[in-house]
């Protein structure tokens, strides 16, 4: 896995926790940059992976291991937890505190020192997220999936799987902006400052974020979360669920809107606008008991109606038996007092009161 060129990073993806403090970027996972990358805050995380050529303007706190690719320049201290790589022509302008090993290439500049607890080797490291992926793949590719897995568990420590803060390639993080050129998803439980610019913007429930959303596609803001901003997009939609609050001004092709969701500035959509409303569940299933005691009823005074009508269909039946009879006696031939039955049952209904009529 490189973090340079194109590779794998492709969206900025912000996981559920993730809070800027004191100009810094907190997160319980790892974090990782892609190359050249443009980071004006503090990077405080387990792991932390930077990509070549990115430039970190504040410090850095890795609980885990830390990896500074080639011609990195972070303007702070590095603080590592366990053990530091530092790629060629890297500069430190600040102290670097390492509590393992520390594995140094050639041209390194660190202003105010270092200080390792573990061994120091002076030479070009190889990236070690490229060489936990060698070995996998050799694990993988003779067959050796136990001892794969084992390899994976120890990577691991033991601790619960966290997603990482991903930064793709020829990013913008400040307090201004977030900018990016691919899509961008925030996790929940998240509190930001800056505007997110982005190809399309998902942000997740209960998030607070100090800043407008603008993309060139979608843009959705989920339940109870706080955008102190407007939300704009050029020809895609923006969806905005029940109990979300902008702050600002929503402007987009299409615009769907969840009952619940409050807007203070004006809505504009060159396309449609829909407001969405979901039924309480409670009410539908005290409506559908309603319904079918009403059923109940109907069917109840539909069955007394059927009654009613067959005994009245009964009576003219034999009104209609003794026409026939009549006519048999006079000498009328099958046919005819068939059709002279049919003519006087048609007759009794059509002239006999309904039943239902007298119904109140």
């Amino acid at each position: 896995m490189s973090l340079r060129g194109d590779g794998p990073i492709e969206e900025l993806a912000i996981p559920s926790g993730t809070t800027v403090e004191e100009h810094d970027v907190v997160v319980d996972g790892d974090v990782l940059v892609g190359g050249q990358s443009s980071v004006e805050l503090g990077v405080r995380g387990r792991n932390v992976a930077i990509g070549e050529r990115v430039r970190v303007a504040n410090d850095i706190e890795a609980e885990g291991d830390c990896r500074l690719d080639t011609w990195c320049s972070v303007d702070g201290n590095v603080l590592v937890g366990e053990d530091a790589y530092l790629g060629e022509r890297v500069t430190v302008t600040g102290r670097l505190m390492v509590s393992g090993d520390l594995d140094i290439g050639d041209d390194v500049t660190i202003e105010e020192g270092f200080e390792a607890n573990g061994w120091i080797v002076i030479r070009n490291p190889v990236p070690t997220i490229v060489f936990y992926f060698i070995v996998l793949s050799q694990l993988l590719r003779v067959g050796e999936t136990d001892a794969a897995d084992e390899l994976a568990e120890a990577l691991a420590d033991g601790d619960d799987v966290r997603d990482p803060l991903l930064v793709p390639r020829s990013a913008e993080i400040s307090d201004d902006a977030w900018r990016v050129s691919t899509p961008a998803t925030v996790g929940d439980d998240c509190r930001l400052h800056g505007n997110l610019r982005a190809a399309s913007i998902r942000v997740g429930e209960r998030n607070e974020v100090f800043g407008s959303l603008r993309a060139r596609e979608d843009v959705t803001v989920g339940a109870d979360t706080v955008i102190h901003g407007d939300v704009t997009t050029r020809g895609g939609t923006v969806t905005v669920e029940s109990g979300a609050r902008v702050l600002g001004d929503v402007s987009a092709g299409d615009l769907v809107v969840y009952d619940g969701a409050e807007i203070q500035g004006t809505l504009r959509a060159r396309g449609e606008m829909k407001l969405v409303q979901e039924a309480e569940q409670e009410d539908g299933e005290g409506d559908d008991g309603d319904d079918e005691g009403d059923d109940e009823a109907e069917t109840e005074a539909d069955g007394a109606a059927e009654a009613d009508v067959d005994d009245a269909a009964a009576a003219d039946a034999d009104d209609v038996d003794g026409d026939e009879a009549e006519v048999a006696d006079g000498g009328a031939t099958e046919g005819e007092g068939a059709e002279e039955s049919a003519t006087v049952t048609a007759e009794t209904a059509a002239t006999e009161p309904s039943v239902l009529d007298d119904e109140p």
